[in-house]
Protein backbone atom coordinates (compact mmCIF):
# COMPACT_ATOMS: atom_id res chain seq x y z
CA UNK A 1 0.00 0.00 0.00
CA UNK A 2 1.58 2.95 -1.09
CA UNK A 3 0.31 6.46 -1.80
CA UNK A 4 0.90 8.79 -4.79
CA UNK A 5 2.29 11.92 -2.87
CA UNK A 6 2.27 14.74 -6.17
CA UNK A 7 4.72 16.97 -4.08
CA UNK A 8 7.79 15.30 -2.15
CA UNK A 9 10.82 16.63 -0.76
CA UNK A 10 13.56 14.20 0.24
CA UNK A 11 17.01 15.06 1.64
CA UNK A 12 19.89 12.88 1.60
CA UNK A 13 18.31 11.55 -1.37
CA UNK A 14 21.61 11.11 -4.06
CA UNK A 15 22.63 8.00 -2.68
CA UNK A 16 21.47 4.59 -0.54
CA UNK A 17 18.11 4.84 1.10
CA UNK A 18 17.61 8.46 0.24
CA UNK A 19 17.91 7.80 -3.51
CA UNK A 20 15.88 4.54 -3.16
CA UNK A 21 13.06 6.73 -1.35
CA UNK A 22 13.59 9.32 -4.42
CA UNK A 23 13.15 6.33 -7.35
CA UNK A 24 9.75 5.00 -5.71
CA UNK A 25 8.04 8.15 -5.19
CA UNK A 26 9.03 8.89 -8.71
CA UNK A 27 5.83 8.90 -11.22
CA UNK A 28 4.28 10.60 -14.11
CA UNK A 29 2.77 14.23 -12.35
CA UNK A 30 5.15 13.90 -9.03
CA UNK A 31 7.30 17.14 -8.42
CA UNK A 32 10.53 15.80 -6.27
CA UNK A 33 12.71 18.00 -4.49
CA UNK A 34 15.86 16.51 -4.11
CA UNK A 35 19.01 17.07 -2.17
CA UNK A 36 22.13 15.91 -1.94
CA UNK A 37 26.08 17.11 -0.82
CA UNK A 38 27.64 15.03 -4.18
CA UNK A 39 26.60 17.55 -7.39
CA UNK A 40 27.35 14.15 -9.61
CA UNK A 41 25.65 11.79 -7.55
CA UNK A 42 22.44 13.75 -6.76
CA UNK A 43 22.53 14.49 -11.05
CA UNK A 44 22.73 10.73 -11.46
CA UNK A 45 19.57 10.40 -9.13
CA UNK A 46 17.62 12.72 -10.25
CA UNK A 47 18.07 11.52 -13.87
CA UNK A 48 16.75 8.14 -12.90
CA UNK A 49 13.56 9.62 -11.31
CA UNK A 50 13.03 11.86 -14.65
CA UNK A 51 13.01 8.08 -16.10
CA UNK A 52 10.45 7.16 -14.18
CA UNK A 53 8.45 10.31 -15.21
CA UNK A 54 9.01 12.80 -12.40
CA UNK A 55 9.30 16.54 -12.90
CA UNK A 56 12.69 16.65 -10.53
CA UNK A 57 14.08 20.14 -8.70
CA UNK A 58 17.98 19.04 -7.23
CA UNK A 59 19.37 20.82 -4.99
CA UNK A 60 23.27 21.04 -3.49
CA UNK A 61 22.80 21.59 0.39
CA UNK A 62 23.85 20.46 3.79
CA UNK A 63 20.79 20.28 6.12
CA UNK A 64 23.40 22.01 8.97
CA UNK A 65 22.84 25.25 7.01
CA UNK A 66 19.45 26.22 8.57
CA UNK A 67 18.79 29.43 6.63
CA UNK A 68 19.34 27.76 3.36
CA UNK A 69 17.37 25.01 4.31
CA UNK A 70 14.49 27.11 5.40
CA UNK A 71 14.84 29.02 2.34
CA UNK A 72 14.80 25.75 -0.07
CA UNK A 73 12.10 25.30 1.51
CA UNK A 74 9.72 27.71 1.79
CA UNK A 75 10.01 28.12 -1.77
CA UNK A 76 9.47 25.03 -2.81
CA UNK A 77 5.56 25.38 -2.90
CA UNK A 78 2.90 23.04 -1.75
CA UNK A 79 4.98 19.55 -0.35
CA UNK A 80 2.66 16.48 0.98
CA UNK A 81 5.63 14.22 2.19
CA UNK A 82 8.93 15.61 3.56
CA UNK A 83 11.48 13.24 4.29
CA UNK A 84 14.59 14.39 6.44
CA UNK A 85 16.87 11.65 5.19
CA UNK A 86 20.15 13.26 5.24
CA UNK A 87 22.48 11.66 7.96
CA UNK A 88 25.80 10.48 8.81
CA UNK A 89 26.97 7.64 10.39
CA UNK A 90 30.46 6.45 12.97
CA UNK A 91 31.23 4.79 15.97
CA UNK A 92 34.49 4.50 18.10
CA UNK A 93 36.77 2.17 16.62
CA UNK A 94 37.02 0.49 20.08
CA UNK A 95 38.36 3.87 21.48
CA UNK A 96 36.98 7.10 22.86
CA UNK A 97 34.54 8.63 20.24
CA UNK A 98 36.39 11.36 18.63
CA UNK A 99 34.99 15.00 19.82
CA UNK A 100 34.74 16.35 16.51
CA UNK A 101 32.95 13.23 14.91
CA UNK A 102 30.35 13.18 17.83
CA UNK A 103 29.64 16.78 17.03
CA UNK A 104 29.48 16.38 13.76
CA UNK A 105 26.94 13.50 14.35
CA UNK A 106 24.60 15.62 16.22
CA UNK A 107 24.81 18.38 13.55
CA UNK A 108 23.58 16.05 10.80
CA UNK A 109 21.77 14.00 12.55
CA UNK A 110 19.45 15.64 15.27
CA UNK A 111 20.11 19.68 13.97
CA UNK A 112 19.88 18.51 9.94
CA UNK A 113 16.60 16.75 11.02
CA UNK A 114 15.32 20.01 12.48
CA UNK A 115 16.44 22.18 10.10
CA UNK A 116 14.16 20.18 7.52
CA UNK A 117 11.25 19.15 9.52
CA UNK A 118 10.71 22.72 11.25
CA UNK A 119 10.43 24.68 8.29
CA UNK A 120 8.33 21.98 6.35
CA UNK A 121 5.85 21.70 9.19
CA UNK A 122 5.08 25.38 9.24
CA UNK A 123 4.75 25.32 4.98
CA UNK A 124 2.18 22.37 5.43
CA UNK A 125 0.00 24.32 8.23
CA UNK A 126 0.03 27.11 6.12
CA UNK A 127 -1.39 24.72 2.73
CA UNK A 128 -4.87 23.47 2.23
CA UNK A 129 -5.71 19.91 2.48
CA UNK A 130 -4.93 17.16 0.01
CA UNK A 131 -6.35 14.06 -0.99
CA UNK A 132 -6.45 12.48 1.86
CA UNK A 133 -7.36 15.08 4.29
CA UNK A 134 -4.21 15.94 5.94
CA UNK A 135 -1.92 19.33 5.07
CA UNK A 136 1.17 17.06 4.65
CA UNK A 137 3.22 14.36 6.38
CA UNK A 138 7.02 14.51 7.80
CA UNK A 139 8.84 11.70 8.42
CA UNK A 140 11.80 11.60 10.00
CA UNK A 141 14.82 8.51 9.73
CA UNK A 142 15.84 7.30 12.51
CA UNK A 143 16.81 3.58 12.91
CA UNK A 144 16.55 0.64 15.61
CA UNK A 145 19.75 2.03 16.84
CA UNK A 146 17.35 4.73 18.68
CA UNK A 147 16.41 1.63 20.86
CA UNK A 148 19.82 0.47 22.07
CA UNK A 149 22.81 2.38 23.76
CA UNK A 150 25.38 0.63 22.12
CA UNK A 151 29.00 1.49 23.24
CA UNK A 152 30.34 1.01 20.10
CA UNK A 153 28.15 4.12 18.43
CA UNK A 154 27.12 6.80 21.03
CA UNK A 155 26.93 9.22 19.54
CA UNK A 156 24.85 7.51 16.35
CA UNK A 157 22.60 5.80 18.48
CA UNK A 158 21.80 8.82 20.84
CA UNK A 159 21.30 10.93 17.60
CA UNK A 160 18.39 8.57 16.33
CA UNK A 161 16.72 7.87 19.30
CA UNK A 162 16.40 11.65 19.44
CA UNK A 163 14.79 12.21 16.27
CA UNK A 164 12.89 9.46 16.96
CA UNK A 165 11.31 10.44 20.25
CA UNK A 166 10.58 13.96 19.21
CA UNK A 167 8.32 12.83 16.02
CA UNK A 168 6.65 10.25 17.85
CA UNK A 169 5.79 13.04 20.99
CA UNK A 170 4.87 15.95 17.66
CA UNK A 171 2.89 13.81 15.92
CA UNK A 172 0.01 13.84 18.74
CA UNK A 173 0.01 17.80 18.62
CA UNK A 174 0.57 18.21 14.60
CA UNK A 175 -2.50 15.92 14.07
CA UNK A 176 -4.60 18.44 15.49
CA UNK A 177 -3.35 20.78 12.53
CA UNK A 178 -3.96 18.12 9.94
CA UNK A 179 -0.29 17.26 9.99
CA UNK A 180 1.23 13.76 10.68
CA UNK A 181 4.89 12.94 11.76
CA UNK A 182 6.33 9.83 11.17
CA UNK A 183 9.84 8.11 12.65
CA UNK A 184 11.23 5.99 10.37
CA UNK A 185 13.28 3.33 12.09
CA UNK A 186 14.94 0.87 9.72
CA UNK A 187 17.03 -2.04 10.63
CA UNK A 188 20.52 -2.41 8.54
CA UNK A 189 20.18 -1.32 4.94
CA UNK A 190 22.55 -2.43 2.44
CA UNK A 191 23.79 1.13 1.52
CA UNK A 192 27.46 3.02 0.99
CA UNK A 193 27.39 3.87 4.76
CA UNK A 194 26.91 0.09 6.22
CA UNK A 195 29.32 -1.03 4.06
CA UNK A 196 32.02 -0.09 6.28
CA UNK A 197 30.60 -2.86 8.97
CA UNK A 198 32.78 -5.29 9.83
CA UNK A 199 30.37 -7.50 11.83
CA UNK A 200 27.52 -9.37 11.36
CA UNK A 201 24.20 -7.48 10.24
CA UNK A 202 21.27 -9.72 10.61
CA UNK A 203 18.33 -8.90 7.89
CA UNK A 204 20.04 -6.87 5.75
CA UNK A 205 17.86 -5.64 3.45
CA UNK A 206 18.56 -3.92 0.05
CA UNK A 207 17.65 -0.08 -0.13
CA UNK A 208 14.68 -0.59 -2.38
CA UNK A 209 13.12 -2.69 0.23
CA UNK A 210 13.76 -0.48 2.87
CA UNK A 211 11.94 2.47 0.73
CA UNK A 212 8.79 0.35 0.13
CA UNK A 213 8.20 -0.57 3.67
CA UNK A 214 8.91 3.12 4.28
CA UNK A 215 6.33 4.20 2.10
CA UNK A 216 4.12 1.48 3.40
CA UNK A 217 4.03 2.62 6.60
CA UNK A 218 3.52 6.40 6.01
CA UNK A 219 0.73 5.58 3.70
CA UNK A 220 -0.87 3.30 6.26
CA UNK A 221 -0.53 6.31 8.92
CA UNK A 222 1.79 4.56 11.59
CA UNK A 223 3.72 6.85 13.37
CA UNK A 224 6.91 4.73 13.96
CA UNK A 225 8.00 2.36 11.25
CA UNK A 226 10.22 -0.07 12.46
CA UNK A 227 11.71 -2.74 9.98
CA UNK A 228 12.10 -5.79 9.95
CA UNK A 229 10.20 -7.25 13.17
CA UNK A 230 13.43 -9.76 13.92
CA UNK A 231 15.38 -7.04 14.22
CA UNK A 232 13.42 -4.44 15.68
CA UNK A 233 12.27 -7.41 18.24
CA UNK A 234 15.89 -8.03 19.28
CA UNK A 235 17.10 -3.97 19.37
CA UNK A 236 14.14 -3.66 22.41
CA UNK A 237 15.20 -6.43 24.11
CA UNK A 238 18.83 -5.57 24.41
CA UNK A 239 17.81 -2.28 25.60
CA UNK A 240 15.81 -3.45 28.29
CA UNK A 241 19.30 -5.30 30.03
CA UNK A 242 20.64 -3.80 32.89
CA UNK A 243 23.54 -1.52 31.54
CA UNK A 244 26.15 -3.63 32.34
CA UNK A 245 24.97 -6.82 31.06
CA UNK A 246 24.37 -4.49 27.70
CA UNK A 247 27.90 -3.04 28.08
CA UNK A 248 29.38 -6.95 28.62
CA UNK A 249 27.53 -7.88 25.17
CA UNK A 250 28.53 -5.49 23.19
CA UNK A 251 32.31 -5.61 24.33
CA UNK A 252 32.43 -9.07 22.66
CA UNK A 253 31.68 -7.80 19.07
CA UNK A 254 33.46 -5.34 16.89
CA UNK A 255 33.16 -1.56 17.48
CA UNK A 256 31.05 0.31 14.75
CA UNK A 257 34.14 2.05 12.50
CA UNK A 258 34.93 5.34 13.26
CA UNK A 259 35.69 8.19 11.11
CA UNK A 260 33.29 6.66 8.94
CA UNK A 261 30.27 9.43 8.27
CA UNK A 262 28.95 9.67 4.32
Amino acid sequence: MQAGWAHVLITGASSGLGRALAEACARPGAVLHLSGRDAARLDDAAAACRARGAEVRPVVADVRDAAAMAAWIAGAGRLDLVIANAGVSAGTGGATEPAEQTRRIFETNITGVLNTALPAIESMAAQAPGPDGLRGRVAVIASLAAFVAAPGAPAYCASKATVQRWAEALDASERQRGIRLHAICPGYVRTPMTARNAFSMPFLMDAEEAARRTLDGIARGRTRVAYPWPTYAGARLLGMLPIAARAWFFSRLPAKAADGTI
